[in-house]
């Protein structure tokens, strides 16, 4: 495996200094438009949607407006449903498979439940296709109070007075080979560790709260994207990613406590899905495809799991 680059700035076992974060970010050229792929496609479902500018990022020379699509026909009496993409803004799939749904399935949740989708948290780092936003953190782990990522402080400011209104939170993410080849030795870098190789799955996977698990919701999610893409397989030591594969394609993490995003809401049905983009078993449009499917599924599933709890 090549060694990244980002290995090399700083010294070796000493966690990264100003300078260093510096040098780091001057090596970050912009790749793509948030105003083209995001923003345009926004302005766009305003027909449909109350567009709400939820924040603004001040990256100088750069600024970003965060935007959030809120139903139109929102009713205080329905219960709540966040969409989120793009947290770590180099996962395509997760910006470009919010705004599908928004695109082309909202409008069939109309009247039942209150959905709220976030497609682009970190469009610093969508631009860039990379991981971390501009100050070398991970917005996915700073969903905490106090946060140091300001795109985690925003989206917690706009979830935070509909926090326990929530039915369901799906956050949409992809894991890629350039997790393993670039931005997990750039962590070790930065915090002055080893690097520790690992194995990228090959499939689609979900991240269940080990704090309040739900297999029957994960497993319907699953069931639905196994019809788009492949499922990831458990490793050799029967994990993915490094943790224990609970069921078919799901794993668990402690959400609240790593300061994850899905861990922001107080609702009873939260994951986090992971598209793998790079197997040469799946495409770009079955990336975007299966997280709209995963969202579908997640919604089917708790309206009727929660409409049959009331009878």
């Amino acid at each position: 495996m090549a060694v990244s680059t980002l290995q090399r700035i700083g010294t070796p076992g000493r966690p990264w200094g100003e300078a260093e974060i510096a040098e780091w970010r001057s090596r970050q050229p912009r790749r793509r438009s948030y105003e083209a792929d995001v923003l345009q496609r926004v302005e766009a479902l305003r027909s449909n949607f109350d567009v709400e500018q939820y924040g603004e990022l001040d990256y100088a020379p750069d600024r970003y407006p965060l935007f959030a699509l809120r139903s139109r026909d929102w009713r205080d009496e329905l219960s709540c449903v966040l969409v989120t993409g793009g947290v770590h803004g180099y996962e395509t799939s997760g910006v470009h498979g919010a705004l599908r749904f928004a695109e082309r399935h909202a409008p069939d949740y109309a009247g039942r439940v209150n959905l709220l989708i976030a497609p682009c948290v970190s469009p610093w780092g969508y631009e860039r296709i990379h991981r971390w936003n501009p100050l070398a953190l991970d917005p996915n782990r700073s969903f905490r109070e106090n946060s140091p990522a300001p795109e985690s402080a925003a989206l917690m400011n706009l979830v935070e007075p509909l926090r326990d209104r929530f039915l369901l939170h799906i956050d949409l993410h992809e894991t890629t080979d350039t997790d393993e080849s670039e931005f997990r030795p750039s962590l070790a870098a930065r915090d002055g560790k080893e690097f520790v190789p690992g194995e990228i799955p090959d499939g689609f996977y979900l991240v269940d709260d080990s704090e309040a698990p739900q297999p029957g919701f994960q497993q319907a999610i699953i069931e639905a994207v196994a019809k788009v893409t492949h499922i990831a397989p458990a490793d050799a030591r029967g994990e993915i990613i490094g943790s224990p594969v609970v069921a078919p394609g799901v794993i668990r993490y402690p959400l609240q406590e790593l300061g994850l995003c899905a861990g922001i809401t107080g609702a009873p049905y939260r994951t986090t899905t992971e598209v793998y983009p790079d197997s040469p078993r799946a495409t770009p449009e079955q990336c975007n495809a299966a997280q709209v499917a995963a969202v579908r599924a997640a919604i089917d599933f708790a309206l009727e799991d929660r409409a049959a709890d009331a009878k």
